[in-house]
Parts: structure tokens; sequence; C-alpha cells
């Protein structure tokens, strides 16, 4: 992608409005509000300068270097350190922050990933309950809004309900959030269940959590957890709201997971919950805390 492209598609965004600051291209070079980025397009990270650039840590979002050895591709050409904006079976750490980012070792761990916008929303939601009233079993459901995997028209895709228009239709599909929270809380691995719906808004999703707890709660004991959790330990990363609000109300939110009070259903020990999440703008958010973390 040329620098024209790259800096027209951040002055402008769909969901997001207009960029407030200054954008332009120098000698090739995007420059924005005075900071100037070098841009580059190569196939094969190996041949990118980074080690000549004074690189420490490559944000690797093509969505193609997902795995551990294609990622190193970026340590060989001199980064100190690369995140994968997406999930990774054989990262050195996933980390999602406020839930195990202390684990993280920036001397011993060179190829971290971020894991998805699900999972940094329903980790959060998962470790309160299971830290307040332990967490026997649970199932949830992401309404994600639609992505670039999807086709705008019906045309041929591997998972052929993704083959489907996704501004026409409510399209059921897999989700790996459930794998990826037994990865950052190994006390919940094999506990979750999980299927997503992806649906026809371009941004602006909630995850639907059904839990069986331990012991048996009400609405308000669970949402006085999350309330305390929001105020303390997750603050920043989780948001705790009584507004009725809906999905465009969220979008812009830097948060992990805003906590929808209002919504909370409880019966015995079986527990409803319901957590939004911009999974543009919150994940952008974490991404860059942890590169910040790590530089």
């Amino acid at each position: 992608t040329n620098a024209e492209t790259l800096a027209h598609l951040l002055k402008y965004d769909s969901v997001h409005g207009q960029f407030g600051g200054q954008v332009e291209i120098v000698d090739g070079d995007l420059v924005v509000d005075g900071d100037r980025f070098k841009v580059f397009a190569e196939r094969d990270p190996e041949n990118l300068p980074w080690g000549e650039l004074g690189v420490d840590v490559v944000v690797e979002s093509t969505g193609i270097f997902r795995t551990h050895e294609l990622a190193s591709k970026h340590l060989t050409a001199g980064a100190g350190h690369v995140v994968i904006s997406a999930p990774c079976g054989d990262a050195d750490i996933s980390v999602v922050l406020g839930v195990n980012d202390d684990e993280l070792d920036p001397d011993i761990h060179k190829i971290i990933s971020n894991a998805s916008c699900t999972t940094n929303c329903i980790a959060p939601m998962a470790k309160v309950l299971n830290d307040s009233f332990g967490l026997n079993q649970g199932m949830f459901t992401t309404v994600h809004a639609y992505t670039n995997d999807q086709a705008m028209l019906d045309s041929p895709h591997k998972d052929l309900r993704r083959a489907r228009a996704a501004a026409a239709n409510i399209i059921p599909t897999s989700t790996g959030a459930a794998t990826a929270v037994g990865k950052v809380l190994p006390e919940l691995n094999g506990k979750l269940e999980a299927k997503a719906l992806r649906v026809p808004v371009p941004d602006g999703s909630i995850t639907d959590l059904v839990a069986v707890l331990d012991r048996e709660v009400t609405a308000a004991e669970v949402n006085a957890a999350y309330k305390e959790a929001a105020d303390g330990p997750l603050k920043g990363i989780l948001r705790y709201t009584e507004d009725p609000i809906v999905s465009s109300d969220i979008v812009g939110d830097p948060h992990s997971c805003i906590l929808d009070a209002d919504i909370t259903v409880a019966s015995g020990n079986l527990v409803k919950v319901f957590g939004w999440y911009d999974n543009e703008w919150g994940y952008s958010s974490r991404l860059a805390d942890l590169v910040q973390r790590l530089g």
C-alpha cells in the first residue's frame, strides 16, 4: 500500500470520522502532526530495515505473519519484539491487559500476541466472576460487527455462512475466544464454549456470557463485583454502566469491556452478563498500551 493511500485512510474514516490532526506526505514518508513515519512495501519481513532504524517493537497487523515462525522474520530483520494483533497459538505469550499482563517479561517474551478484541472483552468478564464467585462452567456469544474477512455481496468463501453478504445478514460463525481465555486464565481452561454472530453494523460489538457459578447470587451482587473491579484493579480496562445504551454509544470507547449492568440476570447460581466493546478502538487502545509497556 502506498503512502498516499495510507494518508487518506488515516485522515478519513467511515466509522470514527475525520482525523483532527495534520496528515501529509513528504518525500514518500507519512508525516502526522510533525512526526515522520517511513513507509515500506515489502513482502518478506526479513528484508525490512528494522535494525538500521533502531526499531524495538513491531506491530504485526498484516494478518499474514501470525505464527511464531513467520513473525520471527521481524526479529531476523533487527526488531527487538513483535506484537501480533491477533491470536497466535505458539506465541511466547498471549497477553490480555488487566488479566495476565503481570506474567509479561520483555527479556524473555519476544513474540507476543495481543489476543483478539473478543478475548480482551470476555477475559475480564470471566475473571471477575471467577474471582468473586467461582466460575464452574460457561458459554458465551459474541455479537460482532462485520469485518473485512466477510463479503459485501454473496461470494465464495471457505466458511459458507461468511460467503453471504455482511451488511444484509446475521451470520453465525466460529470464534476462538473460548480457547484463548484458557491461555490467559489457565484456571478456566476447558470451562468455556463460544459462538459468534456477525451482524450488519460496521463497528461496536457485545459479548453475552452465561455462567454457572459455585454459589447462588443475585444480579445486584454480580453488578457490585463488576463495579468494584471497574473502579479498582481493572480501571481503564473495564467500564461499568447502568445507562440503557446501544452499540453506537460505545464506538470510540477505549475500554476493553463496558459491562452493561442494566441487563444483568441471575437465577440461583446461573448468571447472564453482557459486555460491550468497540472492536476497533478498544482493541487498538490495548495494542498501544502493550507496545508502550514493551518500549
